[in-house]
Order: structure tokens, then C-alpha cells, then sequence
């Protein structure tokens, strides 16, 4: 099972559920009082009018109804009197329903919309070592179906936190009429309350594990679609049926206990209030009997009674569904109490020529061996530099460092004087623009994803186009610019996607150009004029992590890392006199023969 922090067991909890249900609905009043205290009130208006309602019933079948019967005749005043009470607590019933109903859905929808919102911002704010952990489709789970459950214990809430008032006045009620049939309520109403507590507790444990098996079903499914190109190529259909299959069947177990458990507790809880409309006639026979009660005030007790029965059935659903919300707002409150990073107010201005400087750079992913041990390192405004060492060597990591993806947890990387940590999330992209070798392209026009909703004159399209050899198959596509690419770009090949994404980053005109391999899957050819053309461009420094001599050979300068370290820089021609650097280098030579 996995949680919201997805370290696979749910975090223990010292408080009750009752309690961290209390605490829920406290979080939905502060967010939204208004609507909330207004439903609250229409519900409780409609609890008194219902108890009003059984003592006019009561009043009319004294004094309306038995006389009439009884041949007497019934005074015509007295009829439309009777009839004109019945209409107006009717007018007030229903007015009080709507209140209720509008603003109870009205915060309830709000909520949705503040707690979603909440953790689309932590999303958008988490650092990235918060998605390493977390498959996508549990946090698509977190942003809807726990949102949704969090919230469901309180769409019965008004007329629930109503059934006080109700029980209160109807008491007050039956003890007018008569002591014994306030005894049964008082008797009725701790049984129902034990019940709705014991049911409440028992189907804790398997909600929890239903909510976490929500999240796990849709991890399998947007893995499975996600990656379909490597479903389908190596015949794993049949393999991700079975995965999804075993996922479905633990949430169906878990579903089927809270299903079992509620066909154990909530017959009693929806029979009592019959049961004791039935004490209440086989009293009321024999106290009409006695003298003691008139047959109206049997019938006034009996609805009322009948009256109770809904609100208690509404009563015993905000039970039903508070396990599953404390529960679902524990993943929630999982997410957000991740750290995210610290947005600086006012990011420092960078200088328009940019140096980047590496000043005893170390990092390490949690507790594990260091990526960056002790680097540093100078580059300097306008240069282009490659990155070349082994696989693991940390040149990638270097580059997300950069680019403010992950804080360094030793020393400090510097752009144009500025610490990377002070310009933070929101002065970054204003100075850095990465490429990394897996591109992202959306769903959408070839124009929409290269110029990310800013307005960009077609002329600079144009040129940055040519600039990264992109021109002429953006023109050969059916309507150019405006053509819609499948998700991810998967109707155009490796080479033109990662064309797309270079020029993306280019028209936003950066300071600092980081290719991660961004051009691997680019004809060599074509990779050369695209670097020849951005060191002709200029205008920014270059940052390349480069797999091909050809693309070692045009950056000015080459930096060697050796586990974490940088062991040699100076151009290409003078480090191949350093042992290891030479072997690598005959290593990418003979893979691109």
C-alpha cells in the first residue's frame, strides 16, 4: 500500500477519526464561513419547521379531523385556519430546504476548488526530488479523487449538524405531550449515536486501504498508456492486463469490506426510528386508553418520530463517509506538508553577460553517495563549453543544478555573480533555458508549443527556425505553424522533436544555453550546423553535455568529470594527452562509425 508521502505505509495516527473529522470540517468553515453558516441555518430553520409541522398535524386531527368524523361538523373559520398553518409551515419547510441545499453545495464546491488549488500550487512548487518519488498517476489521484472524498463528508454536513437542533426540540416536544415518549426518544437516540460511532471505527482501516488502492490502480493505468510504445514493441499486453487486474482486485476486496460492514450496521440504523415509531403507537394506544394523551397527540408523536427517521439516515451517511475523508484529507495534508521551495519576492537582476561559476558544488540524492563531490569550476561569459565524462559522472546533474531544478547541498553555483538559490524558481528561467534529451511537446499547434501563449512575431519564428534547421520540415508539415502534433510529439521523429524544443528555449532568448543531449537524436550532419549556428548567434553562453567528438570539438573549451569531480579542462586537443579522457573520446569516435 502506498501513502501520500509515497513511502508505502500509511502514516500512524495518535488523534481519533472523530477528531480529525472535526478537524476537516473546521479547515471548510475558516476557507468559506458564509455559505457554510448559511446552510447550516436553512437546516436548522428546517428542523424546527418539521417539529412545528407535527404539532400542527397533531392540532388538526383534534380538532379537525376526529370532530369531523364524529359527525359534529368542523367550523369553516377553523378549517381554513388549520388549512392556512399546514400551507405556511409547508412555504417556510420548503424555503429553508433550498437555503439549505444552495449553500451547503455551494461550500462544499468551494472547498473542492480551495484544496485543489492547494495542491496544484505545491505541484507547482515542489522541488523535483518530490516527483522521483511519486508516480504521476498518484498524484492525478491525489489532485481528483482524493479532493473529491476529502470533501464528501460534508455534502450531508448541514443537515446533519441540524439533527442537534431537531433532537432537542423534538425532545422538548414529546416531553409536552407525554414523559413516556420523550423516554423512548432518550432511549432511541444513544443507541443510534453507539452504532453510527462503532460502524465509524470499524470501516476506518479498510477505507484507508481503498483510498490508497485508488491511487495504485491509476499509477498502473497511466503507466500502461503513458508507455505504450514499450507495452506494444515488447508484447507486454497481456502482462499489464494482469497488473492492473491485481491492483483492481485489492481495491475491490477493500471496497467489498466496506460494503459487508455497511450491510451489518445501517439496517439498525435505518430500522430504529421505525421501531420507534411502532413503541410510540402501542404506548399511545394504551394512554389514549388511559385518558392520558389525545389521538392527536399519538399522531403529532408518531410523525415526528417518522420525521426523525431521515435526518438520522443522513446523520449515520456523514459517518458513513468520514472515514473515507479523514483518510483521503491525510494524503492530501501528506502533500502539502512537503517543503517547496522558498520563491524569492524581488529576484536580483543578472547582468546581461552571464558567467557562470561552480564554487565547490557537492550534492546527493537524500542519504545516498554524492552525485557532485567538491566541483568547481568556471565558464565564462559567452563561452561555449562541453561536458564530457563516463555515465554517472554527474554532468546531467550539473545541469538540473543550473537550472534551479534541485538546490546544491554544498557550496553554491552562481549565474552573473547571483546565487542560483536567491534568484529562485521565478528568476531562473528568465536567465536559463535547458534542453534535455527526452523532449516534451504538447497536443497542441507547432506554434503554440514553441511559443508557450507569448506573443512572438513571425519573423523571429522564422529565424530561430532556420537557426536550429527546423524550417524546412516545419513548412512541409499540412498547415505549417499551425499544425497539431499528437501528445508528446509523437507524430514528428526524435530529431525534429528535440529541433522543437531547442527552439522553444531559444525564443526566450537566454543568457545560459544548457544541452543535455539535446540534439542525440539529430542527423550529425545537421547537429553541426545547429551548433555552428548558435556559436555564430552568440549572445549567450553554452553549456553541452556532448557524446560526439564533432560536438566536442566546437565548444571552446571542454570540461572532464570523473565521479563527481571535474579532473581536466582545456580544449579538446590538449586533454587528449590525459589517459582516460583520450579512451572516452576513441569510445564516442568508434560508436559513430
Amino acid at each position: 500500500m502506498t501513502d501520500s508521502d509515497g513511502t508505502g505505509s500509511t502514516p500512524a495516527r495518535t488523534d481519533g477519526i472523530f477528531r480529525r473529522g472535526g478537524r476537516l470540517v473546521l479547515r471548510s468553515f475558516r476557507a468559506h464561513p458564509l455559505p457554510h453558516f448559511l446552510g447550516i441555518a436553512g437546516a436548522n430553520i428546517f428542523a424546527v419547521a418539521v417539529v412545528g409541522y407535527t404539532v400542527v398535524l397533531g392540532r388538526v386531527t383534534d380538532e379537525l379531523i376526529l370532530p369531523g368524523l364524529d359527525g359534529g361538523g368542523v367550523d369553516r373559520g377553523t378549517a381554513l385556519a388549520g388549512a392556512a398553518v399546514i400551507a405556511a409551515v409547508g412555504v417556510v419547510r420548503g424555503v429553508s430546504m433550498m437555503v439549505r441545499r444552495f449553500f451547503n453545495f455551494t461550500a462544499v464546491a468551494r472547498t473542492q476548488r480551495t484544496w485543489r488549488l492547494a495542491i496544484l500550487d505545491q505541484y507547482l512548487d515542489a522541488p523535483l526530488s518530490f516527483y522521483h518519488s511519486r508516480p504521476a498517476g498518484q498524484l492525478l489521484a491525489h489532485a481528483d479523487a482524493d479532493v473529491e472524498t476529502a470533501a464528501s463528508m460534508l455534502m450531508p454536513l448541514a443537515y446533519s449538524m441540524s439533527v442537534v437542533a431537531l433532537v432537542v426540540v423534538s425532545l422538548v416536544s414529546l416531553l409536552v405531550v407525554h414523559p413516556l415518549f420523550a423516554l423512548v426518544a432518550l432511549v432511541l437516540f444513544p443507541v443510534l449515536a453507539v452504532l453510527n460511532q462503532r460502524y465509524t471505527r470499524s470501516v476506518e482501516a479498510p477505507a484507508a486501504r481503498a483510498q490508497a488502492a485508488v491511487g495504485l490502480v491509476s499509477g498502473i493505468a497511466h503507466e500502461s498508456l503513458d508507455g505504450v510504445l514499450v507495452v506494444k514493441t515488447l508484447g507486454r499486453e497481456d502482462a499489464e492486463v494482469e497488473r492492473l487486474a491485481e491492483a483492481a482486485h485489492i481495491l475491490r476486496v477493500e471496497r467489498v469490506e466496506i460494503g459487508r460492514l455497511r450491510a451489518v450496521y445501517l439496517p439498525f440504523v435505518y430500522a430504529l426510528p421505525n421501531l420507534g415509531i411502532l413503541v410510540v403507537l402501542l404506548l399511545g394506544t394504551w394512554l389514549v386508553g388511559q385518558g392520558s394523551v389525545s389521538v392527536g397527540d399519538v399522531v403529532r408523536s408518531m410523525a415526528l418520530f417518522n420525521m426523525l427517521a431521515i435526518p438520522m439516515e443522513i446523520l449515520g451517511f456523514l459517518f458513513q463517509e468520514m472515514p473515507r475523508s479523514v483518510v483521503s484529507m491525510d494524503r492530501l495534508d501528506g502533500v502539502l506538508s512537503v517543503d517547496i521551495e522558498v520563491r524569492p519576492a524581488d529576484p536580483p537582476p543578472v547582468p546581461a553577460s552571464v558567467e557562470v561559476v561552480f564554487d565547490d558544488v557537492s550534492f546527493a540524492f537524500d542519504a545516498g553517495p554524492p552525485v557532485l563531490d567538491g566541483l568547481t569550476a568556471r565558464v565564462g561569459a559567452g563561452e561555449s563549453v562541453a561536458l564530457v565524462g563516463a555515465t554517472g559522472s554527474g554532468k546531467s546533474t550539473l545541469f538540473d543544478l543550473v537550472a534551479g531544478l534541485m538546490p546544491v547541498t554544498g557550496g553554491r553555483i552562481t549565474l552573473g555573480g547571483v546565487d542560483v538559490a536567491e534568484l529562485g524558481a521565478d528568476g531562473i528561467p528568465d536567465v536559463v533555458a535547458p534542453v534535455f534529451q527526452e523532449t516534451y511537446l504538447f497536443a497542441e499547434t507547432v506554434r503554440s508549443n514553441l511559443v508557450l501563449d507569448r506573443e512572438v512575431p513571425d519573423a523571429e519564428l522564422d529565424r530561430v527556425l532556420r537557426l536550429v534547421a527546423a524550417d524546412e520540415f516545419v513548412a512541409a508539415l499540412p498547415i505549417g505553424l499551425e499544425t497539431v502534433i499528437g501528445e508528446r510529439g509523437v507524430t514528428l521523429s526524435g530529431g525534429q522533436r528535440q529541433r522543437l524544443a531547442l527552439a522553444r528555449a531559444l525564443l526566450r532568448q537566454p543568457r545560459v544555453l544548457l544541452l543535455d543531449d539535446a540534439t542525440s537524436a539529430v542527423d550529425p550532419v545537421v547537429e553541426a550546423a545547429i551548433l555552428h549556428n548558435l556559436r555564430v548567434e552568440g549572445g549567450h553562453t553554452l553549456l553541452v553535455v556532448a557524446h560526439r567528438l564533432a560536438t566536442i570539438r566546437l565548444a571552446d573549451r571542454v570540461l572532464f568529470l570523473e565521479e563527481g569531480r571535474i579532473v581536466a579542462e582545456g580544449p579538446h586537443h590538449e586533454l587528449l594527452s590525459v589517459p582516460s579522457y583520450a579512451a572516452l573520446v576513441r569510445a564516442y569516435e568508434g560508436a559513430t562509425r
